[in-house]
């Protein structure tokens, strides 16, 4: 016997809602608790023994396991039940008006790599005004999570430094790495700046259309305004990849998939310095969850819980139930074999289900990028040895030609308790065409902010560590890499 056969899953009542949602991940959680705010009844199940889908937050072990499974785990027709007991995707009860359509599950996770040494020991950055913040503020979802901020931001320079991104004017002043004339030009570029976004409020006064910048510049690539600034390389690198966090090589926009707009990259900076000082905890622009990523979702889902939503953990959806009529959705079936009915259905990307003849046909939508490189360093220090929580961000093919994107490193400490204390946790990401150069570009950015372990340096255990002291270089204890599919846009 089989050990879904084995499972006892719960019985559900009622079983008519008005909105089901299948994964407890950001998004879903998001949606449910939005929907029971506004008083809908809400069903919220999961397959998993936890909250937060693939934006949870796990122990190495779990999160190890996880990954491992993964590696196994291709599309499947989820298992049915003994009261369902159907050989094709698509099943017509003669006694009911809706016909079921087997879901399956999927895995979004590929090429996965995971290094454990042998030592004795063994987490998405956000603005402080960012709209997910905005949304815990306004649901109430505020009272479920806890936050602390990011000491810092740094990008890669020509010279193979990590000069500090300066997050306000008095940063700029004491920031050494910048000479008079480049502190006086990023000023003046942030005084133009404020004056725009101040003369685009509702309450700007008369005139302030003066103080604005130009409609056909607001149109124009952002890096064309960026040069009409005149602005020097190494500020313009700092505006375009670890403000306006763009992924794609700006300077070349015959390569580039994602030229941003000055609107766009003027609403990035808004965006930076309202985040600045919102906070007494976060000094900086961003901040990040106490107890990692995974707090969010949970956050959300508690706040709809509180509404009254309904939370199962550990029981599959199995079945789509589509009208016979028109191909609207009815409801589901679940592993127990019971059917819910909701003419609302929210599912998570690792729950596909076959487009049946009957049902009109996505349109064909054009091409993105949809994998991810990733990458979690364990390690033993820290990347700047005065700060705890940072971030790095290393712009397009600063390290290597194959880098096509940015790759963005975030550093959390054991003030965040993601991991003990010494130690710290490396999030590496970076968007890539191919499997093999996304890895190649994690790997050049793994070599160079950290120092590879003792047993796999060939050289005498005294002759490392006195390259570390000299480095200052972190020394890895654990890592792993993969490639996640992305929704396509």
């Amino acid at each position: 016997m089989s050990e879904e056969e084995n499972t006892i899953y719960p019985s559900i009542d009622p079983s008519v809602f008005d909105l089901i949602v299948v994964g407890t991940g950001l998004p879903e959680s998001i949606i449910a608790a939005a929907a029971s705010v506004a008083g809908k009844t809400v069903l919220h199940v999961d397959s998993n023994s936890f909250y937060g889908s693939h934006f949870s937050s796990l122990s190495l072990d779990d999160f190890t396991s996880f990954l491992c499974a993964q590696k196994t785990q291709s599309e499947t027709t989820l298992p049915h039940s003994s009261v369902f007991n159907g050989n094709s995707n698509v099943d017509v009860d003669g006694g009911k008006d809706y016909v079921i359509i087997d879901m399956k599950s999927k895995s979004l996770y590929s090429d996965i790599e995971i290094s454990s040494l042998p030592e004795e020991e063994r987490p998405r950055v956000m603005f402080c005004a960012d709209s997910v913040v905005n949304l815990l503020l306004n649901s109430g979802g505020k009272h479920h999570i806890e936050f602390k901020g990011i000491d810092g931001s740094f990008i890669y320079g020509a010279n193979g430094e990590l000069p500090a991104v300066p997050d306000s004017r008095s940063a700029i002043f004491k920031d050494w790495s910048l000479g008079l004339t480049e502190k006086n030009q990023l000023m003046r570029f942030f005084k133009l700046v404020q004056a725009h976004i101040e003369g685009s409020t509702e309450h700007a006064e008369d005139g302030d259309e003066n103080r604005r910048i130009r409609d056909e510049d607001l149109e124009s690539p952002f890096i064309e305004f960026l040069n009409k600034q005149r602005l020097p390389s190494k500020i313009k690198s700092m505006i375009l990849y670890a403000i306006a966090m763009a992924d794609y090589d700006q300077e070349k926009p015959e390569l580039c998939k994602n030229l941003l707009k000055t609107k766009d990259g003027i609403e990035s900076l808004a965006l930076f310095h309202s985040s600045v000082g919102r906070y007494t905890n976060a000094l900086g622009a961003m901040i990040y969850p106490v107890y990692g990523q995974g707090e969010l979702p949970q956050a959300f889902c508690r706040c709809a819980a509180v509404k009254g939503a309904l939370y199962v953990l550990r029981l599959p959806v199995i079945a789509l139930l589509l009208s016979k009529e028109n191909g609207d959705c009815k409801g589901v079936r679940l592993a127990s074999g019971q059917e819910i009915l909701s003419q609302h259905l929210v599912v998570n990307p690792s729950v596909t289900g076959p487009s049946p003849p009957f049902l009109p046909q996505a349109p064909n939508l054009p091409e993105e990028c949809a994998e991810s490189c990733q990458g979690i360093c364990i390690i033993r220090g820290s990347i700047k040895s005065d700060l705890s929580n940072l971030l790095v961000i290393f712009p397009p093919r600063s390290l290597c030609s194959e880098q096509v994107s940015s790759i963005r490193v975030l550093q959390l400490g054991s003030g965040l308790s993601v991991c003990p204390s010494g130690m710290s946790v490396l999030y590496l990401s970076t968007l890539c065409d191919y499997v093999i150069q996304g890895k190649k570009s994690l790997h050049a950015a793994m070599n160079f902010l950290v120092a590879p372990p003792l047993s796999e340096n060939p050289q005498d255990t005294s002759s490392i560590q006195s390259e570390n002291v000299a480095n200052a270089k972190p020394t890895l204890l654990w890592k792993a890499t993969f490639v996640q599919e992305l929704e396509k846009a």
